[in-house]
């Protein structure tokens, strides 16, 4: 059975039941109730809640929640440019099944081309939480998110079958400095906007990323140590369960997803979701703490100076996040204080870590 992709306009009950009967679940839906959720700004969650016609299968959820493409027009060009509406969809088509990083299940992924029109229907995680990228969290939450991240790394260590992708890393159509030049294009509309809320230091940092030509965010081929990496691996895209005394994470938002050092997630993760006084007390803990679990899944040949050395020079990837992202998506008045609070703990981690020794 092929099913359209819908739109929020014209998804409905009969749309549901056919979905439902492709992924073999005895339920037939009577109508349903929607309401927005989330805070993402390339694509638009709206959670459904079903009420059946008849008694349901056990397996006939009572609720998922759907994401279609952003309704503003800049952030949908921008979905179809970075192909991010593709690589989310292929992740849950093609990758979802072989990781065992905690995703919601999926019952619908299509894309038109390469978009922007798609659609994902996933498991509602409900009652988890999403994460708050401004309050940040403390050391457990964040060593759950981190031992969470092995199951996407871990699988995916140095696999170069997974070059082959074209849709996940195509070497060959995008040179070496595209993200560097992207990031030079908007670095002086992101100090204009956000400079002033910076200290001198931190912004002086994020300018300097900019001037060398041998930058971090130059990626000529893939690292000697490379896996997956979510690319944007923070608070506000990961759900928390914290019931039963224990936190359990799934994460979200697979839009960025390609190949790269794995500890640039970890650095990205640290340096974003921790704030300053909380992050230095327990930073080597933490990144000891994942680099240990790597070595439990099975990882080997990666020793502890080789990891800290990468988590130092991945301080830098919540630069390139920050600066393009806040110039290339709808301005709301929570993404600015977002991007600010980013900038701010990113170029302090860079900063506290003495990471700007790889740009001389």
């Amino acid at each position: 059975m092929t099913l359209s992709i819908p739109d929020e306009q014209s998804i409905d009950a009969e749309w549901f039941n056919r979905c439902f009967q492709a992924c073999g679940i005895d339920a037939k839906v009577k109508s349903f109730a929607a309401e927005r959720v989330g805070t993402g700004q390339i694509g638009k969650c709206i959670r459904y809640t079903f009420e059946y016609a008849s008694a349901a299968s056990a397996d006939a959820p009572k609720s998922l929640v759907g994401k279609f493409p952003s309704d503003d027009i800049s952030s949908r060009i921008t979905g179809v440019a970075l192909q991010n509406f593709l690589k989310e969809v292929r992740f849950y088509q093609q990758l979802q099944s072989r990781l065992s990083i905690r995703t919601p299940r999926c019952y619908f992924a299509e894309i038109e081309g390469e978009g922007p029109e798609f659609f994902l229907l996933l498991e509602d995680l409900a009652p988890a939480q999403q994460g708050d990228q401004l309050r940040g969290c403390d050391a457990r939450t964040a060593a759950a998110a981190l031992d969470q991240l092995v199951g996407l790394h871990a699988p995916s260590w140095c696999d170069q079958t997974l070059s082959e992708l074209a849709w996940l890393y195509d070497r060959d159509s995008r040179p070496a400095n595209a993200t560097l030049e992207l990031y030079r294009a908007q670095l002086p509309g992101f100090v204009d906007r956000y400079g002033p809320e910076l200290a001198a230091d931190e912004c002086q940092i994020i300018q300097q990323l900019a001037e060398n030509d041998a930058s971090p965010l130059v990626a000529d081929g893939l690292p000697e140590v490379f896996s997956l990496i979510h690319v944007d691996y923070r608070l506000d895209n990961l759900l928390f369960d914290s019931g039963g005394g224990r936190i359990d994470v799934a994460a979200v938002d697979w839009q960025s997803i390609t190949l790269g050092s794995p500890l640039a997630d970890v650095a990205y993760f640290i340096g974003a979701g921790l704030t300053t006084a909380d992050r230095t007390p327990v930073e080597e803990q933490l990144v000891r703490g994942y680099f240990d679990a790597l070595g439990a899944a099975g990882v080997a040949n990666f020793d502890w100076s080789e990891c800290w050395q990468a988590y130092r020079y991945g301080a830098f990837s919540g630069f390139a996040v920050t600066v393009i992202a806040s110039m290339i998506v709808e301005r709301t008045e929570r993404g600015d204080r977002m991007f600010t609070t980013m900038a701010q703990r990113h170029a302090r981690h860079a900063l506290d870590l003495r990471a700007d020794e790889f740009l001389t």
